[in-house]
């Protein structure tokens, strides 16, 4: 009888234990989970301030260890009407907390008649993401926004990192995808030049990252909301670069013959 009613109080105690508002609890209970398979991330995503506002792209590519799960993802998702976020880390976390956090923002209009801002809506996420903090869950979202107080960039991840900013690149191509926006990326640019630039960058990142490829997603937030350009095959860029490098190759070739 003793040992029944121990093992009883046991399961109670397990079940209040995942009670919301626990901080510990989650990472206790889910980080004692084994996965059946190691998780492997890999992906290029970008967002950036200037004149039109913000302007936000990734790749589409959708990897599982090593393997190409899908090459026709969605890492730039539509938040509310005036926000939108790239998404880094596993696809189905990304796509819960988004429709976790569109809930909620749009919740908070209706109880308030205005929009959240947009750091206020990183703040919200990260806090709803805090105690999950040491568990398997993995995500990494920049928050793209814009009112009309200007253009606003927030990153937010589930390690408790939220940071405030101009530029931004997540993933494991982020690092070529830096090497193109840190010398490109200016206040003054337009939404051609943006655009553009935004294509190169993510154009260089699949060329050298396993993980990241396919097409290219783009974004443009400003005070009338968000705009989606067409998806663009990154083949297309592929065949200009090699049109850019050719016309050099018979400029310099025109100039040595001048000389």
């Amino acid at each position: 009888m003793k040992l029944k009613e121990e093992k009883h109080k046991s399961n109670i105690t397990g079940f209040r234990s995942l009670a919301p508002g626990s901080s510990t609890s989650q990472t206790g209970f889910l980080g004692s989970v084994p996965l059946p398979f190691p998780m492997s991330h890999g992906t290029t995503t970008l967002a950036f301030m200037f004149q039109g506002g913000v302007l936000a792209a990734a790749d589409t590519r959708s990897s599982c260890s090593g393997l190409v799960a899908c090459p026709a993802a969605r890492k730039v998702l539509p938040i509310h009407s005036h926000l939108v976020g790239t998404t880094s880390g596993t696809s189905a976390d990304c796509a819960l907390w988004k429709r976790i956090l569109a809930r909620e923002l749009r919740l908070y209009q209706l109880r308030h008649g205005r929009r959240l801002s947009t750091s206020g809506a990183a703040k919200l996420l990260s806090h709803m993401l805090h105690p999950f903090k040491g568990t398997e869950l993995c995500v990494a979202a920049t928050l793209c926004g814009a009112s009309f107080t200007g253009p606003s960039l927030v990153y937010v991840c589930s390690d408790g990192t939220r940071l405030k900013g101009t530029l931004f690149s997540v993933g494991s191509g982020s690092p070529y995808a830096y090497s193109i926006l840190d010398q490109g990326v200016h206040w003054g640019l337009s939404v051609d030049q943006a655009t553009s630039l935004a294509r190169e960058a993510v154009y260089r990142a699949t060329h050298r990252d396993a993980y990241s490829g396919n097409c290219v997603d783009i974004y443009q937030v400003n005070s009338k909301g968000w705009t989606r350009r067409t998806r663009e095959d990154l083949k297309e860029e592929y065949y200009r670069e090699k049109e850019r490098r050719a016309h050099e190759r018979r400029e310099r070739q025109d100039m040595t013959l001048s000389e």
